[in-house]
């Protein structure tokens, strides 16, 4: 491990003290895609003889996961007792959480897990304090509260954000619009569909000989950066990069001022609570359930009332993010997929309530839904195939039409 540090430490020394212009651009991009290799092995250190650092064991409940992260002594136990009612030990001293403490929240009739970090220091994303366990956790979860002290300077949010970089996590940020396909031959073949400031042909070259990717297609859909071109390779590699979504919240904001509290809260992305006097608590939930987007879907039987004690909670942070009817029905059970044959769907995602659906109709929040079943009579022409003289009666098996017809014209052998 010394090793590895000491390369990270010698590259992010140079490049320090590398001028950025145009003639330096090409190199600066090879420096951070050899870094981003570095910090890769230092994650998962297996392949190097070592043994994986695991995260701590937590089992996923509910139907969201929202993680505590931030410096010690910021208020996150004792955020975790105000929203849950778990009892976390809370001291005027630093590092009083050593563990993982879940909590529940009940929340518009769906369960959303806090998971109450124990507070990261600078350097964690190298494995100092238990910042590798404590960032491997978070990587699991659907989005981030950073916790932040408000009686302190922007300096603490910087370098959360920094940890959190380092091993992959973007915080409020989308998957950059790069397409990477790599081919057996023809070398690198690159194009643009927008003008370009910062990535060229040169330095993208120099970065795939780096990654020793030599036979590729690139198109770049947006204005990217070098770093949202290494975050699209890494994508394959054993840590791609997560996207997720973060609240910065600031805790004791009784010890600000009026304008003080109100240029905090006007930035993006920003609560601003206190928990020791119950200040604003229900605006933190509601930005939450905002943030994590959650769907509802309520159930219906035919010619009965909805049922809306219990409804399906779809989360757009899991599975293949897609608020579909077909996810939908495969959350009450995937055997219904296969006699599935529509859905009647009442709500704000149709035009007409209720209108007929298939599967890939997207879902809105309360809607009710309504599956209807194939009959017997389809299962069995949906199993043996609907006979039109393409197929061989009774089974998939497809036949030509011309030659069959042929075949029944041509005049028998005399014998």
């Amino acid at each position: 491990m010394p090793g590895i540090l000491e390369k990270i430490a010698a590259l992010e020394h140079e490049m320090a003290i590398t001028q950025k212009n145009k003639a330096t651009t090409t190199h600066l991009g090879s420096l951070k895609a050899k870094l981003c290799a570095l910090r890769r092995e230092l994650l998962n250190p297996e392949k190097a003889g070592g043994k994986k650092v695991p995260g701590f064991e937590v089992q996923r409940y509910g139907n969201s996961r929202v993680a505590l992260i931030g410096f010690p002594s910021v208020g996150k136990s004792s955020l975790l007792t105000a929203l849950t009612g778990v009892e976390s030990e809370a001291a005027d001293y630093e590092f009083t959480t050593l563990t993982c403490i879940p909590g529940v929240v009940h929340l518009n009739d769906a369960k959303i897990q806090l998971l109450d970090l124990p507070g990261i220091i600078s350097g964690a994303a190298q494995g100092k304090g238990r910042g590798r366990q404590v960032i491997a956790t978070a990587r699991s979860a659907d989005m981030i509260l950073m916790v932040l002290d408000a009686t302190k300077d922007d300096a603490q949010r910087q370098m959360l954000t920094k940890e959190l970089e380092d091993v992959g996590i973007r915080l409020n940020k989308q998957r950059p619009k790069i397409s990477v396909n790599r081919t057996k031959t023809g070398g690198l073949k690159f194009n643009a569909t927008v003008p370009l400031s910062i990535l060229s042909y040169e330095m993208c070259h120099g970065i795939l000989q780096t990654y020793k990717i030599f036979n590729v297609d690139v198109v770049i859909h947006e204005d990217a950066s070098i770093d949202d071109f290494i975050d699209v390779l890494e994508e394959s590699g054993t840590t791609p990069r997560v996207y997720m979504k973060c609240i910065y919240v600031y805790n004791k904001i009784d010890m600000l001022s009026i304008k003080m509290v109100d240029t905090l809260a006007r930035q993006p992305f920003t609560q601003v609570i206190s928990v020791r006097q119950k200040m604003n608590l229900d605006g933190l939930l509601d930005r939450i359930w905002q943030e994590l987007a959650l769907v509802r879907v309520y159930t219906k039987k035919k010619g009965m009332f909805p049922d809306f004690s219990d409804p399906l909670v779809m989360t757009p942070q899991r599975g293949n993010k897609f608020l579909t009817v077909e996810n939908a029905v495969g959350m009450l059970h995937k055997s219904l997929l296969e006699e599935f044959k529509s859905a009647l769907v009442w709500g704000t995602s149709v035009r007409s309530s209720p209108q007929i659906c298939g599967k890939t109709h997207e879902l809105q929040d309360e809607d009710v839904m309504q599956i209807q079943k194939l009959t017997q009579a389809e299962r069995a022409r949906k199993s043996h195939g609907k006979k039109t003289g393409q197929t061989v009666a009774g089974t998939g098996i497809p036949v030509d039409p011309k030659a069959a017809r042929d075949k029944k014209d041509k005049a028998p052998l005399k014998t």
